[in-house]
């Protein structure tokens, strides 16, 4: 029952709990959680809102003549009403533009959303291979240490030298302060990764699971990555905003009722009390302004996002090539250093530490051995390591699914 008390007023306690996520569950957090992706998704409902008012006729105008008797003139009144209709398709399009701008929000807030997960997932990436990499430090101390304690040994009986216990020592120091730098390197990432998933800084983060295997995924079609999308959108609505201007050479046309009152004089009878109605039109006339201007900046617009989106699409062929080439050469230098070379140097070092509690070798040999077989190690982890963060900018590169 304590424990449940403590579990339910934790939050208000302000104490710090543990976020743990494996690899596969990155996107989904960063969809569900990153801050600034609550803000991007505002940019569609600032799209939706201006659709609301695109496409719509201008207000009516209500027009009110009164003038009172004069000594000239009787009194007379004037009502008008009139309404402004375009002689063009300019609501139409209005309304077509308006509706492709709601799109292009929508792939903006998906293209965020790409680059995020992808920058989350290269960081969950990194952390899954410094832990394979602090563990490789930690088990190298722990064989420094027990050389170290060995030479001491000897050396106290004598029958090493001192300056070999003093050398293990050193080596074994080194390597403590490398897997406190990797430490260093981790709380960084953390500090980065954290805000992203929707993690306070008081939570503690651990990405568990490992990395997958080093399979190749399969070729993905890069049209569907979102920015494509976007630029493609961004094509349609270019041209779709050059028809419009187009559209506005001709202003619109105004139709209206006009009446009221008014009184005339009737020769013997003085004033008599009549009326009117009418009907009116105003045709503007193309004559100095036939939006030239405007039509030749959105014409020179329409071309210049087709150069861009065909642009974008090179790019976007490059870079998706690029880093598959990336992950099939990470993923042969793993195999090879992991299968050939690395068994070859632990089977030499063994040898050579046997031979040296023998006193067959000397201690330089046996470390440099040792860090031989450490550098061989730790690059086999990096050629994980970067295979998978190949992986993880090919899929985004081509906009597949994350998983």
């Amino acid at each position: 029952m304590s424990r449940f008390l403590l579990f339910l007023f934790m939050p208000a306690l302000g104490l710090a709990g543990e976020v743990a996520l494996p690899l596969s569950a990155i996107a989904g957090r960063v969809r569900n959680h990153h801050p600034m992706l609550k803000a991007a998704r505002l940019a569609v409902e600032e799209a939706h809102g201006r659709q609301l008012g695109s496409g719509r006729l201008s207000n009516p105008t209500l027009g009110l003549d009164w003038r009172s008797e004069s000594s000239l003139s009787p009194v007379t009144g004037e009502f008008s009403f009139e309404q402004a209709f375009p002689l063009t398709r300019r609501l139409s399009l209005e309304k077509k533009l308006s509706s492709q701008l709601v799109t292009a929000a929508g792939f903006e807030v998906r293209d965020v959303e790409r680059r995020y997960i992808a920058e989350a997932r290269g960081l969950a990436v990194k952390l899954l291979a410094l832990e394979k990499q602090r563990a490789l430090r930690q088990q190298q101390t722990e064989l420094a240490r027990k050389l170290s304690d060995f030479t001491k040994g000897r050396a106290d009986k004598g029958e090493l030298s001192p300056l070999d216990a003093s050398q293990a020592q050193v080596d074994a120091q080194r390597l403590l302060l490398e897997g406190r730098r990797i430490e260093v390197e981790r709380v960084s990432l953390l500090g980065l990764l954290k805000p992203m998933l929707g993690v306070t800084p008081r939570d503690s983060l651990r990405i568990s699971g490992e990395l997958p295997a080093l399979v190749m995924p399969g070729r993905i079609p890069w049209q569907q990555r979102a920015d494509y999308q976007l630029a493609k959108t961004k094509e349609q609505a270019a041209q779709t905003d050059a028809a419009l201007a187009h559209s506005k050479r001709l202003q619109d046309v105004s139709v209206g009722m006009v009446g009221g009152p008014e009184q005339q004089h009737v020769q013997d009878q003085g004033y008599q009390r009549t009326g009117f109605i009418g009907f009116r039109v105003s045709i503007p006339l193309p004559f100095w302004n036939r939006n030239q201007g405007e039509i030749a900046e959105k014409k020179a617009s329409a071309e210049r996002q087709r150069l861009e989106a065909e642009a974008l699409g090179k790019q976007i062929v490059s870079e998706a090539d690029t880093a598959r080439r990336e992950m099939e050469a990470n993923a042969s230098l793993a195999h090879e250093t992991r299968d050939k070379l690395l068994p070859l140097v632990q089977e030499q070092t063994a040898k050579l530490e046997k031979a040296y509690e023998s006193g067959q070798t000397d201690l330089l040999t046996v470390l440099r051995a040792r860090e031989q077989r450490l550098q061989l190690e730790a690059a086999a982890l990096d050629a994980v390591r970067d295979f998978h963060l190949a992986r993880v900018r090919y899929e985004s590169a081509t906009g597949g699914s994350q998983p």
